[in-house]
């Protein structure tokens, strides 16, 4: 292919991505241009899977979440059963949005705070005042409208696309990877969630969080972070909608300030892995804690970053993995979100355009292959 000129802006928003180690990034505009911002929303996030959360938070009848994709809605809820549902949160009368808090305990109903229409746990309408003297009205044709709900790995997932491929289909392999290096990962509840305004595009936030280039080049913390990891031995590895990125351990007696003397923990590893397009789970090293990172686009140049913390259910947590959930909290992730701004800001610049990838494989810990392969799919699922 011809030689690029990073200082010329693309001419249309198109990508040439056929040679990642020579070839340019992905043009700046796709990072904030509205036009491509809405065919994400509508060929990316109407047609992915969506993080709700782990099915023990759905452990008692009444127990809901609800997840917001853009506009829509959706409560996941708990029968009497102890089935879970996902429906559209929304009151079949005159649209009225039916649960308006994130998560929380209903008795046997989902009842619309603006005319008492109330449906059960399975979504039938159980009762709509003063229906009875309505003509040719029935309460079977009024049900809640139903999600596809999916449960893979112990995590509820929803979509809004019935065609959508199943999760163990499109990410075949990764459940016995998260397996190998999270032993409780059944047997986890919800300790903390976090959510966090960061004013730049969902990818940015991504590409940011599966390169280990700016690891010991940055900031502070992330060399704290590498100093807890055999960094040479640090794996970038792509599978097609998924990845992993792992760190093996070193010879620690502390971490995130704390001896780790009679601490337990999932793995001693910096273990990740990556469904597309923008769900992470986590264990950071010697932390007894599974975590969730979920980049929710808001805008073009917007973003929710939410936070999940699972621990191990009848174990107390270690003073180190509370430690480490206030240093993700309070240090690592604020490092990571300034970067994440300050990059928005620079891809707006005219001297800017398209960058250069590196590709190393001759130092693949920190190679930026796996920003290339994100990219990729990214740019395969609105373009092609």
């Amino acid at each position: 292919m011809g030689k690029f000129d990073p200082l010329q802006p693309p001419a249309s928003l198109t990508w040439d991505y056929s040679d990642p180690v020579n070839g340019p990034t992905l043009p700046a505009p796709f990072f904030y241009d509205p036009q491509i911002f809405a065919e994400e929303k509508e060929r990316i996030f109407m047609r992915c899977w969506h993080l709700v959360g782990h099915v023990n938070e759905f452990s008692e009848p009444g127990s809901y979440v609800v997840q917001d994709i853009f506009e829509q809605s959706v409560v996941v809820t708990t029968a009497k059963d102890g089935n879970i549902h996902a429906w559209h949160n929304v009151c079949r009368h005159r649209g009225n949005r039916l649960m308006n808090e994130r998560r929380g305990k209903v008795g046997g109903v989902l009842r619309c705070p603006y005319h008492s229409w109330c449906y059960n746990l399975d979504g039938g309408l159980r009762a709509a005042p003063r229906t009875e003297h309505l003509d040719n009205f029935s309460k079977e044709d009024h049900s809640l409208r139903k999600v596809r709900l999916e449960i893979f790995a112990g995590w509820v997932f929803v979509t809004l696309d019935p065609n959508a491929p199943p999760i163990s289909e499109m990410c075949d392999g990764a459940e016995e990877k998260m397996r190998e290096y999270l032993p409780d990962l059944d047997n986890v509840e919800l300790v903390e969630e976090t959510d966090v305004i960061v004013n730049a595009n969902w990818k940015v936030i991504q590409e940011n969080s599966i390169e280990g280039y700016h690891f010991d080049l940055s900031g502070p913390v992330h060399k704290d972070l590498a100093a807890l990891i055999d960094f040479q031995n640090y794996t970038l590895t792509a599978h097609d909608d998924w990845w992993t990125y792992i760190g093996p351990p070193t010879e620690a007696t502390e971490a995130y300030g704390k001896p780790l003397e009679g601490a337990t923990w999932q793995t001693d590893s910096f273990f990740n892995i990556g469904l597309f397009p923008n769900t992470t789970f986590y264990s950071f090293p010697y932390t007894d804690m599974i975590g969730t990172f979920i980049m929710i686009p808001l805008g073009p140049e917007k973003s929710l970053l939410r936070f999940g913390y699972y621990a191990p259910k009848g174990r107390e947590v270690p003073e180190v993995t509370k430690a480490a959930i206030e240093w993700m909290n309070k240090e690592l992730g604020p490092e990571d979100i300034e970067l994440n701004e300050t990059n928005q800001k620079g891809l707006h610049s005219m001297g800017f355009g398209q960058g250069r990838y590196l590709i190393d494989e001759s130092r693949p810990n920190q190679s930026e292959h796996l920003v290339y392969h994100f990219h990729k799919l990214c740019y395969q699922a609105i373009k092609e």
